[in-house]
This record gives structure tokens, sequence and C-alpha cells, in this order.
């Protein structure tokens, strides 16, 4: 293939992940924020709300493990992606059919499903993530991921407010509603396989010696820098989560929240991340994902006491508007980093590693949170508000103690955070 024809190739793979991005995050905004309503309306427990987000976070984790084999067996990454994406379509229709075929026991079937359709959802991203690493250069990552995020958020925002109007509507069946929204998600997906089946991929590196098994990795994971950075990330989200899966729970069983509120709630994070996506991008295109990281560190321990202040549904949008700021720019660097920093002949490996490790921050961090949430102290009437501290105060202790054993792997000027907060970047 001359150089040419693979730059245009090239050039319209970007294209058709832009648009495969945007019906997953179609399929995103159709059930990301109403997994667990869902589970309420099937008469869930707080320990089994956090059993929903533990449990298929565990079983990705393990998965992760399984994915480089696997996609060496298809004989191509793009082989092993599209039948699994296939299968995440398909999960959807069981988990739609709960209320309606498997009667007792409802919510451990939801359970059962929702753990398989998060392992096909995330079984091939380590190898999406080695393809796509190959298709972008490094130096463009930030703004086109930033990019493509912003699309995906937005369609992700349209969707979820749809998905919410949907809800409000059938609020007398509120099964029908879900249906719908669980069935609209299995089409989108299927679009996504389908923009997915089109684009190009390129030829994976030899290696030219034995490259590291995921044991050895995983024994280097105290001693290396990418080691020490994935278990920095998979501490903050083991912290992150011990509150995150009960923000729903608080809005609609506390607070008592329409589905209208609620949804207007969680859509503003998701506009948030959206609109500062280029912001961030720039910014880790300029400086680094590093410093990136280092920043936005400091302001994701500051969210869920941000929820002790007030119970006002605008002030609550705040919140969301400033986490969105937060964990939009951690999230778009803690991956572009891995991107970075992992050789490219091994780079399925490496991502797999940091999905396990990073998934089983979050299935640990899940499943404490539902078991200790009823033995904690009522925090201004609330144990729900007690985890939300406790989660908080647990984020900046890992921030301050472990974030400067991490370390940048591109050149890039050094900028103090005034000037990288504020200035144009590049």
């Amino acid at each position: 293939m001359s150089a040419i024809d693979r730059k245009h190739r090239v050039k319209k793979s970007l294209k058709l992940s832009v648009l495969d991005g945007s019906a997953f995050a179609a399929m995103v905004g159709l059930t990301q924020n109403y997994v667990t309503p869902f589970a309420l309306a099937l008469k869930a427990t707080t320990a089994q709300i956090g059993l929903l987000t533990s449990i298929p976070n565990l079983t990705m984790a393990l998965s992760q493990l399984a994915a480089p084999d696997l996609s060496a067996r298809a004989g191509s990454r793009k082989a092993f992606i599209l039948p699994v994406v296939f299968l995440h379509a398909l999960m959807w229709l069981p988990i739609m059919l709960v209320p309606f075929v498997f009667h007792g026991a409802e919510v451990w079937w939801l359970i059962c499903f929702v753990t398989l359709s998060t392992v096909a959802g995330a079984i091939a991203n380590p190898a999406w993530g080695s393809m796509m690493a190959d298709l972008v250069p490094m130096r463009l990552r930030g703004r086109y991921f930033a990019a493509r995020g912003r699309i995906m958020g937005i369609v992700t925002l349209v969707l979820s407010l749809i998905g919410g109007g949907i809800l409000e509507l059938f609020k007398g069946n509120a099964f029908v509603g879900f249906a719908i929204l669980f069935s609209g998600a299995a089409f989108f997906r299927l679009f996504s396989l389908y923009f997915l089946s089109g684009q190009y991929e390129p030829t994976a590196l030899e290696e030219k010696q034995p490259g590291p098994g995921l044991f050895q990795i995983f024994r280097r994971v105290g001693s290396s820098n990418l080691g020490k950075y994935t278990l920095y990330i998979a501490l903050i989200n083991l912290a992150a989560n011990i509150s995150s899966p009960f923000f729903p729970v608080y809005m609609l069983s506390e607070l008592k929240f329409s589905y209208t509120a609620y949804v207007i709630n969680v859509s503003f994070f998701a506009a948030a991340v959206m609109l500062f996506q280029t912001y961030w991008g720039r910014r880790a295109d300029w400086a680094g994902n590093i410093k990136v990281i280092a920043v936005t560190s400091f302001l994701v321990p500051i969210v869920p006491l941000m929820w002790l202040a007030s119970t006002n549904q605008y002030y609550l949008i705040a919140v969301q508007i400033f986490s969105g700021f937060a964990w939009g720019g951690f999230n778009l660097a803690s991956v572009n980093f891995v991107y970075d920093v992992s050789e490219k002949e091994n780079r399925t490996k490496y991502i797999a590693v940091y999905n396990s490790i990073t998934g089983l921050g979050i299935c640990l961090g899940a499943l404490l949170g539902g078991y200790i949430v009823p033995y904690l102290p009522r925090v201004l009437g609330s144990q729900l508000l007690s985890l939300f501290t406790l989660s908080g105060l647990l984020r900046g202790i890992i921030v301050i103690f472990l974030l400067r054993l991490v370390f940048e792997v591109r050149r890039v000027p050094k900028v103090n955070v005034i000037d990288f907060l504020i200035g144009r970047g590049k």
C-alpha cells in the first residue's frame, strides 16, 4: 500500500471512528444513567446497588487479562473487536426483558445480565485502544480524542434527555419505558458495529523479541512508571466508587427527585465533560497528560464533599458542572497517558493490565461502599452523605501521597498551574 493510500485510509478511519463513537454514545445516553434507576424500580437494596457495580467490574477486570491472547488468536485486532461488539449489542435484550420474563429474584438476574454486558462491552477495549493509538499520531491524541469525546458528549446528553422524557412519559408503567431505552441501546450499538467494520486496521508491529508476558507486567506494577501510574489511577477509582454508584440512589430515594429532575441533574455532568474536552485536550498536547492528571487530581476529592452543602436542585447542578470539569480532564488524560507510555508492539497487553487493575479498583470501591453504608453514622441525617464524605477524604489522601510517584514520558514545557489553567495552550 502506498503512503498516499494509507494516509487516505487512516483519514477515513478516523472519521468512521467519530461515527462509531457517536453511535456508542447514543447507547450510553440511553443506559448509563438508567441502569441504577431500573434496579431501584425492581426494588433493589443499597447493597445490591453496590453489587450491580462491583460484580460487573470484577468480571471485566478478569476478562481483560484474556483480551491480548484472544485478540492474537482471532488473527487481528479488528477480527476480535467486531464479534464482541455484536454480542454487546445483543446483551441489552435480556436486560430489557428482566421484569417481564424473569419473575422472582429480578435484581439478581439484572446483575447477571449487566455483568455479561459489561464484559462484552469492555473485553475488546485493549485491542481497540491499541488500534486507535496506531491510527492517531501522539502529538494529536489529546485534540483528536477531545474532539471525538466532545461529539460523543453531545450525543450522550441528547439521548440521556430523551431517555428521561421517555421514562417520564411512561411513569405509570416504568418498565415499558425502560424496555424502550434498552432496545434503543441495542439498535445504536449495532450502528456502532457497522462503522467499526469500515475502519482500517494498521498492521501491528511484530515483536522483535518475546515481549513481557502479563505476569511479568503485573510483577513490575510496583516499580515501573506505568505500573505506579496504574496503581494510582486504580486507587483513585476505588475511592471514587465508594460513593459514585450511590449518587442516583441519593437523588431518587432520599431527595425524591422525579425522573425528569434526575436526568436534568446528571445531564449537566455530561454537558460539562463535553464542553471542557477541547480545553483539556489542548493542555494535554501542550503540557503533557500528567500535568492534566496532577491538576484535576486536586479537584476530584472536592466533588463528593460538595454534596453535603445543600439539597437545592440548582446547587446540585452546579456541583455536576464542577464534577464534569474535573473528571473530564482526568479521564481524558488518564487513558491517553497509557497510549503514550506503552510500547507499540506490546500496547494491547499494557492496556489490558491497566484496564484490569483499574477495573478491580472500581469493583472493590463499589463493593466496599455498598457493604459499609448501613454501619456509618449519619451526616446531616443521611448515611449516604457519610459515604460521600469518606470517599472525598480517601481521594485526597491518595492524591497527597501517591501522585508524586508518577512522571511524564514526553518532552513538554514546564508550566505553572496558573498559566496552565488560564493560558491558551498550543
